[in-house]
């Protein structure tokens, strides 16, 4: 029989494939390849000829270690492969690519990772972060729908699928995300819940015996269960009773047996995290029915055929009809259509970066979060697609857009009822669910933002690792980004957080100096597709800034830039980030009154700044100046390289303390008789 013939296929690749690596978790790709095998050949709506096709569904292997199960299903399935945005006439995968599971360079590594294998919809491994971000392609979905819907056009509709385990279920991200998928009632989104009952210590017996199936009927969800993992007409019936579901998100618990039919690894942790050794493996394929004398990796006749005949027909005809239809969509709503396009190619309109504001000088100024929040409200008028919100924070975070809606389930009534078209995201005090959800919004082709403090950044950085591995367009808006949050005390005052974010590849940090500042870094933040942008900005107010004395803020484009400067050559260089750049500015204008040649260099972005050429940071920079101060309320790492041995960085190292925010930067030194004499001080050791 073809279908059992295409499951164990599946096993076979998979155990083939980790006995070959040496390494693997081949327990979890067995138990769930009749699910894998009953979803993509009779449940899912994909064309392998284009994975980029739209109105696509979308499947997440939340269970990141099982990758191996993916990667055979996509080379079974004959998806093509994708080149430079675009899709070419190759595979994706082939059977080399099993063979090489888990080698250097190899296109099957270890987790699936979003970007490199055609086929993977999101880098998936820390567990929870795959069925997280499903409920953003669930919200982007039915966003869009909303938004761009017209009688007579079934352009939207797909569903969101994630394969998820123990893991999964047990992490508090997922709990968060489900919470929030079941209050927005997100029918489009099904979680197979993987329910083998073994982790890597041995049976969850040890740490997990809650009722799940109780948990997310409380969260709001449809549960459904399968008492058998291979029995694939029962699967597809779940599955299709899930996408029935229109006004609930569905969990179907899968009751599976990891490793299943390997002798003495079956039901076993040891079938979890490592090959089964080639006399289990032969058992197993012996206990399949497998030929004894089949080398490995083995694809019987007639079984890519068979998906082609199945999934692949059926997903070519949805496409067609699709494209035919959005076709007519164009013509008939060509300004709509012209948006689409923009979102499915992940670019932005033209004029998007028109009428921003310009703020005249001010020596009382705005807070950063404030004029951010005039900022975004322009840049959302040009950007539709421009959407998000914060962890229960939008007033302190001026994340709000005004005049539209917010994101809502259209039955939920009370204060911030909207629909599912709104802009304006209420994630509630979930920090790590809110930015593991704009992964999935991004990954849809939207734009999102996701705000909150600096300090509870910490609870985010898990999912803001992710979209940085993915280069993912999201914008995170961290406020209250000093000890200048005063009363609050140290539980909310930032110290490490900057150092943290400067270290992790691919994510860019901008801390703007005044609100022009503010202006220039969300230009940065919006034309910047090639990975996640965080603005650090504050509560208290910052002076702007007189442009026609200083330099223009459009330097924060190249993260640093000469601000004030004297005739010749420095004598000494002050640097600063945000809120302390109009300090070390106050103490240039000392200096300078005192014939000493100074510079001031603002630093909004170290990422920026170190990719910009060398002659350019050797100009703002010079060598020969070796007197700097450097000063940022916050941990002086990273520092040292651009103050070097002879210059001192005046920063946080140690936490802060509770009381008015002078109080606190007469303390720790952030005053300008604080920052003079220092200064003062190289300059003399240097005459001595």
């Amino acid at each position: 029989m073809l279908s059992q013939l295409g499951i164990d296929t599946i096993r076979t690749l998979v155990m083939d494939g980790v006995e070959r690596a040496t390494s693997g978790h081949p327990g979890t790709a067995m138990a769930l390849a009749p699910a894998m095998y009953a979803y993509w050949q009779f449940t899912m709506y994909y064309n392998p000829a284009d994975p980029f096709w739209p109105g696509r569904d979308r499947f997440i292997l939340s269970g990141g270690h099982a990758s191996i199960l993916l990667y055979a299903t996509i080379f079974l399935a004959g998806v093509k492969d994708i080149e430079d945005g675009k899709v070419v006439d190759r595979p994706a995968l082939t059977l080399e690519d099993l063979k090489n599971f888990r080698r250097f360079e190899a296109r099957t590594p270890g987790h699936p990772e979003y970007g490199l294998t055609a086929g993977v919809e999101m880098t998936t491994g820390p567990l929870g972060q795959g069925c997280s971000s499903a409920v953003g392609m669930a919200m982007a979905e039915r966003w869009l729908a909303t938004r761009y819907g017209r009688p007579g056009f079934d352009l939207f509709g797909y569903h969101i699928t994630a394969f998820c385990g123990d893991g999964d279920v047990m992490e508090g991200v997922a709990s968060e995300a489900a919470s929030f998928a079941g209050h927005l009632k997100l029918g489009n989104l099904t979680w197979v819940y993987d329910s083998n009952r073994i982790s890597i210590e041995g049976s969850t017996d040890v740490t997990f015996t809650e009722d799940v199936a109780a948990r997310f009927a409380a969260y709001g969800w449809q549960v459904l269960e399968v008492e058998d993992g291979n029995d694939v007409p029962a699967i597809c019936a779940a599955l299709k009773q899930g996408r029935e579901e229109t006004d609930r998100p569905t969990l179907i618990i899968l009751n599976t047996i990891i490793g299943y039919g390997a002798p003495g690894k079956a039901g076993t942790a040891s079938a979890h995290g490592e090959p089964l050794g080639m006399e289990a493996l032969i058992g197993a394929k012996k206990a399949y029915g497998w030929p004894h004398d089949a080398p490995h990796f083995t694809v019987p006749d007639g079984i890519r055929e068979h998906f082609e005949a199945l999934s692949g027909k059926r997903g070519a005809e949805a496409q067609a009809r699709w494209e035919e239809q959005f076709a007519a969509y164009c013509v008939q709503y060509p300004q709509e259509g012209r948006e689409l396009k923009h979102i499915f190619a992940g670019t932005l309109p033209e004029g998007w970066e028109h009428n921003f504001p310009h703020y005249p000088t001010d020596a009382k100024g705005i807070a950063s979060r404030q004029s951010s929040g005039e900022v975004l409200n322009v840049m959302a008028t040009h950007v539709p697609w421009l959407m998000g919100g914060a962890a229960d924070l939008a007033p302190s975070t001026r994340t709000l857009i005004k005049g539209e809606f917010s994101l809502q389930a259209p039955s939920n009534q009370g204060e911030g009822s909207g629909h599912y078209g709104g802009r304006n995201v209420h994630f509630g005090v979930r920090e790590h669910a809110m930015a593991a959800i704009c992964n999935g919004l991004a990954l849809s082709g939207l734009r999102p933002f996701c705000a909150g403090f600096v300090i509870f950044s910490d609870y985010m950085k898990p999912a803001m690792r992710l979209a940085a591995l993915m280069h993912l367009p999201v914008i995170y808006v961290l406020t209250h980004d000093s000890i200048g949050v005063g009363e609050d005390g140290p539980t909310h005052q930032p110290i490490e957080q900057f150092a943290q974010f400067r270290s992790m590849p691919g994510l860019t940090l901008l801390r703007p100096a005044d609100a022009n500042e503010v202006v220039e870094s969300w230009r940065v933040a919006m034309g910047h597709r090639s990975g996640p942008v965080a603005l650090a900005l504050t509560r208290q107010n910052l002076p702007t800034l007189d442009r026609s004395r200083y330099a223009s803020a459009a330097g924060v484009a190249r993260g640093g830039y000469v601000l004030a400067d004297c005739e010749g050559t420095p004598e000494i260089l002050l640097l600063a980030s945000g809120s302390e750049v109009s300090l070390v500015v106050e103490v240039y204008e000392r200096l300078s009154a005192e014939g000493v040649k100074a510079r001031v260099v603002s630093m909004p972005s170290f990422d920026l700044f170190d990719a910009q050429e060398k002659a350019y940071r050797d100009a703002v920079l010079p060598s020969a100046v070796r007197l700097r101060v450097g000063v940022e309320m916050a941990s002086s790492f990273g520092w040292d390289r651009y103050i070097g041995l002879d210059g001192v960085v005046i920063a946080m190292n140690r936490f802060g303390e509770s009381g008015a925010a002078a109080e606190l930067m007469e303390k720790f030194g952030f005053t300008v008789e604080a920052v003079y004499t220092q200064a003062r001080r190289l300059l003399s050791q240097q005459t001595a």
